[in-house]
């Protein structure tokens, strides 16, 4: 065994001996080193695992780590384990449920507000107006609450510290009354499979609901002419939106005089893509529950994007490891490129991912651990649905 050092970094010998004595019988240690750029106290043994199962390891040495005030951390080196000692335990701090509870109150009051400017087209004044944005209202929320408690049970079944949802009220700006929700982990994640649970939990939550309200919302929705006065927008298409519009209505929505000699699966294409062309044409006018439905869709599609710690980043991670960083930078550029030349909005969102979320994604603590055979399957069923339900050009003005 051989150890090493950087400068400016001063061993504590007893420490590191009982840190080491506390691993002999589930880690092989070749090579101690003191890694640079990380804090005063960071050990990093490099050897083997002595079981099979990381896991279990993990949770042991962390256990007996716990006593020294020392987080274990496990990457893989070189063709070798590495065991990273670092100093330190988190002890989540507690949320106040009274803000959670407050947020959700005016947001709901927000999204009725919006739902009754929908359904009314006034200013809601009376109770009758009021409680004609119940339909979205009801849409909209239930669809929130279900994709963030699915995040939430799947963190509390992994005893992941996690928030309760934090609802965001954005009244008048935002067409539903809201900007979506949130959850905020108190705890880092341990394994890929921990990352990946709780990252899909929250888009087949919201799904569960989205779906069939978005099947009912848009057959129960009118098809009538396309109104060109200068105020009006299509809302924008999926795969999975154009089938349902089409199973509803027994044809392509919208539809345009000019692409009628068209084969069909251009003008799928073009109306995918948002291409609006002049002259007359008809679609969907929907109904509030179809409106805060496609909302739905729409929220869940962006959150699938493959970038930084959304939760399609959670699930690319899951597969890709520290490469799924290359491909979250590859698509912030896709995304600057979409809103050069297609929709403004792209510019924001690259803006946002760059910035704040960032395109790379933090390794759990156990990063020896991989997806099981059906995870992996539903990793790929979760980027084929969000490749179905991508909207390219979400708001089209006509």
């Amino acid at each position: 065994m051989t150890s090493g050092h950087s400068e400016n970094i001063i061993l504590d010998g007893a420490l590191l001996g009982k840190l080491r004595s506390d691993i002999t019988d589930l880690f092989n240690i070749d090579t101690i080193e003191t890694p640079r750029q990380a804090p005063q106290g960071t050990f990093r043994f490099i050897g083997d695992l002595l079981m099979q199962d990381s896991e279990a390891a993990y949770d042991r040495i962390a256990e007996r780590w716990r006593a020294h005030d020392y987080t274990p951390v496990l990457r893989r080196h070189q063709g070798r384990v590495a065991l990273i000692a670092q100093p330190g335990i988190i002890s989540p701090k507690a949320s106040n449920p009274w803000i959670n509870l407050a947020l959700a109150l005016v947001t709901i009051l927000s999204v009725l507000f919006s739902g009754a400017v929908l359904s009314c087209e006034c200013i809601p004044t009376s109770l009758g107006d009021w409680l004609s944005g119940l339909p979205m209202m009801l849409t909209m929320m239930g669809i929130l609450l279900f994709h963030e408690f699915g995040h939430y049970f799947a963190a509390r079944f992994h005893k992941v510290a996690v928030t309760l949802p934090y609802f965001i009220p954005l009244p008048v700006i935002s067409p539903v009354g809201t900007l979506g929700a949130f959850i905020q982990l108190r705890s880092p994640f341990k394994t890929k499979r921990q990352l990946f649970d709780i990252g899909v939990a929250g888009p087949l939550g919201g799904l569960i609901l989205a779906i069939p309200l978005t099947f009912w919302g848009v057959a129960t929705s009118p098809v009538q002419g396309i109104a060109r006065n200068g105020g009006s927008v299509l809302e924008g298409n999926s795969i999975f939106y154009l089938m349902v519009k089409y199973l509803a209505h027994g044809q392509l929505l919208p539809s345009f005089e000019r692409y009628a000699d068209l084969p069909l699966w251009r003008e799928f294409l073009l109306v995918l893509a948002g291409v609006i062309p002049s002259g007359g044409g008809a679609d969907i006018f929907i109904n509030p529950i179809a409106f805060a439905a496609w909302f739905g869709l729409f929220v869940t599609a962006m959150n699938l994007l493959p970038v930084g710690q959304l939760d399609g980043g959670h699930v690319i991670y899951s597969i890709l490891g520290e490469k799924a960083r290359y491909l979250g930078i590859g698509l912030v550029g896709l995304m600057v490129l979409a809103g050069i030349f297609w929709w403004s909005g792209w510019l924001l969102w690259a803006v946002l991912v760059f910035f704040v979320i960032g395109p790379g994604h933090p390794p759990p603590l156990n990063d020896l651990v991989d997806l099981n055979p059906g995870r992996k399957i539903l990793a790929y069923v979760m980027i084929i649905l969000f490749l179905i339900m991508f909207m390219p050009n979400p708001l089209q003005p006509l």
